[in-house]
């Protein structure tokens, strides 16, 4: 009953109890506007102390209040103009949430990266949100972004090694003949088919399922529940639902490689730490390399597509250009485009400030990677603009900062440096096949995407 009238659809009787002025306009009498607001006061006064007393569970949350939809919210590529307006005017703004939960928005990009960086005053545990009275709990939290030194450094340290750029370039063939083999499903799908089921989702899919030694045939769910987890337009509940069902097949996998190790990371990791390490804690770095190893570059392909498409000569310069030009366009596309729209969250441990803003110990902190790559601080003249010639006076944000940044960040750039290309000689007529006002955009999504990019492959060119 408490979860649904804070998370949901108060029913009748919840109403009357927390409203003292409801059973006064039922009976058709006029209540004063202060003794309404006085009413409200006190009703909200107490469910915030029963929430203080319980606690809240994030899992359960079924809705955003309207307001503090805005880091989630875009118009097609671009974020909607409300953020820009908070990043001139108010760039640590208060959402605003119900019951007195303090929850603040960063989205200049000096802000951002102080706050990303600053491991003293902020912490990225977000377990005590997770009592587990909905559907997720505190143990189906775990591997490297919900957590905090010192277990953040002893696990991130254990696949550091497979992430740097020595290592990575073992993958380039692999990555290379799946890229071939999806361009020929495109190929023989036309002259219309869908770029983001044949190639975006597949790409990166079984790239990651190779590096972690994975087997997944059921590749229709797992792209199903990969969009779920990032989707919050219901909310938290239904993305704790996914990560649940996720994390169930992960701790599958690492319980049958316990007993026979396979040829991937997570084989090589049981290998090099036996029972040092717990299969929660395996299955929770499995479960942040594997996440995020797919779905965020899968939207970044669909999406890059389209905005190279846009311009004949972006895509030219992608298709014919020196392999410094493919980097430049490349870094340019995951600044313009932020797929991963905020940074986990962050929560202060301590009183303290940002930017002239007070914070109390406990508050919330969202870090906006889209607003601050678009601010005209670091981006340079007219950020909203997608630009390769584009000199920015700092670096981008998109995979975050300080020692959560995404530790995937080089395979992602493998992964668009070797496919975008290819995708542009294979395909020269290649073109989005409906109008922009009918492409699926994620309307209220962590990781902005397309469901679908319907495109014309037009003759293919092979060798």
């Amino acid at each position: 009953m408490f979860r649904e009238s804070v998370f949901g659809t108060p029913d009748r009787s919840h109403r009357l109890r927390t409203d003292p002025t409801a059973h006064g306009r039922r009976q058709g009498h006029r209540v004063a506007p202060a003794v309404r607001a006085r009413a409200r006061a006190l009703a909200g006064r107490l469910i915030t102390r029963r929430i203080q007393r319980k606690g809240i569970d994030l899992s359960a949350m079924t809705f955003i209040p309207e307001r503090s939809k805005v880091p989630l919210q875009r118009i097609g590529t671009d974020p909607v103009p409300r953020l820009a307006q908070l990043r001139a005017t108010d760039p640590v703004h208060r959402l605003r949430f119900p019951f007195d939960f303090r929850v603040y928005l960063v989205t200049g990009h000096e802000q951002v990266r102080a706050v990303l960086a600053d491991r003293e005053n902020y912490s990225n545990d977000i377990r005590h949100l997770l009592p587990g009275t909905g559907p997720g709990t505190g143990e189906d939290v775990g591997g490297l972004g919900f957590t905090d030194p010192p277990v953040h450094t002893r696990l991130r340290k254990i696949v550091t090694p497979e992430f740097t750029m020595r290592r990575l370039a073992r993958l380039e063939p692999m990555i290379e003949r799946i890229v071939a083999q999806q361009l020929d499903e495109l190929a023989a799908a036309g002259p219309t088919a869908d770029l983001a089921r044949l190639v975006s989702f597949p790409v990166p899919f079984q790239t990651i399922c190779a590096l972690l030694g994975l087997d997944l045939d059921d590749r229709e769910a797992f792209a199903r529940l990969g969009v779920q987890r990032f989707d919050a337009t219901g909310g938290a509940a239904g993305a704790f639902g996914a990560v649940s069902e996720q994390r169930e097949f992960l701790f599958d996998a690492v319980a049958r490689q316990r007993k026979e190790p396979g040829p991937g990371l997570i084989g090589q990791i049981i290998r090099d730490e036996g029972d040092l390490i717990s299969d929660v804690d395996l299955a929770g770095l499995a479960d942040g390399v594997f996440t995020g190893g797919y779905e965020t570059t899968a939207g970044m392909i669909s999406l890059s597509t389209m905005v190279l498409l846009r311009d004949p000569a972006h895509a030219e310069l992608v298709r014919t250009g020196s392999r410094a030009d493919v980097d430049r366009v490349v870094e340019e596309l995951l600044r313009h485009l932020s797929v991963v729209q905020l940074a986990f969250p962050r929560f202060a441990k301590r009183d303290t400030e940002i930017a002239g803003q007070s914070l109390r110990a406990g508050d919330v902190v969202l870090a906006s990677l889209s607003g601050a790559n678009r601010d005209p601080a670091t981006a340079g003249a007219d950020p909203d603009a997608f630009d390769p010639a584009r000199v920015p006076i700092s670096g981008h944000l998109a995979f975050g900062h300080g020692i959560h940044r995404c530790i995937g960040a080089e395979l992602a750039r493998m992964e668009l440096r070797i496919l975008l290309p290819a995708l542009l000689r294979r395909f020269p007529d290649l073109a989005v096949a409906v109008p922009s006002e009918q492409l699926a955009f994620r309307p209220l999504s962590f990781v902005y995407g397309l469901d679908e990019l319907p495109v014309r492959v037009g003759p293919a060119l092979t060798g």
